[in-house]
């Protein structure tokens, strides 16, 4: 994740909220600023942030980052496992910041449906390249029964942010 501005980041992350006890997961091979950023706002309510990285220099990067963080949790993550279920914990955001390439993103989605708590959101970031990137992404996300998606396209510089909600009893 290059040229993310943090003064927007903080304002993006507004939309968890200040509910107490929630839990975040993040699927990130990359991004120090965004994993700062976001780890900061968790410590800030106590909320839990999980780190899946994809990456193994990066989950070496930021293990060292968070290992006195109580509330930041670093996994060194494959996404081609069979399930991402971790401890039957169920998250209220999702953040993907991850490359997941076209082929790989119907298996993703159904997996990170199955952790993602009724009615919490997935918030998808994606390098701007125009509607075709963005329309497979909503496609794939509808199938894979996430509703209400919407997309902020003018926040960032680089990147567009597609927002989606599990809805209740769907899928489960």
């Amino acid at each position: 994740m290059e040229n993310l501005e943090k003064d927007q980041l903080e304002i993006l992350f507004n939309i968890i909220g200040d509910i107490p006890s929630y839990q975040i997961a993040h699927f990130s091979q990359d991004g120090e600023l965004f994993t700062k950023t976001l780890s900061e706002y968790c410590q800030k309510r106590d909320y839990l942030y999980q780190i899946n990285c994809t990456d193994k220099q990066f989950y070496e990067q930021v293990t060292e980052l968070y290992k006195d963080e109580k509330n930041t949790k670093v996994m060194l993550f494959n996404l081609a496992r069979p399930s991402y279920m971790i401890q039957a914990r169920e998250y209220n955001f999702l953040f993907v910041t991850n490359i997941v390439e076209e082929e790989k993103r119907l298996a993703f989605l159904k997996k990170v449906h199955k952790i993602i708590r009724s009615a919490g959101s997935i918030i998808v970031f994606i390098p701007k390249k125009g509607y075709e990137e963005r329309d497979n992404w909503i496609a794939a996300l509808e199938e894979n029964l996430f509703v209400s998606t919407s997309i902020i396209d003018d926040m960032f510089e680089n990147y567009d942010v597609i927002i989606s909600r599990k809805m209740h009893g769907w899928g489960d």
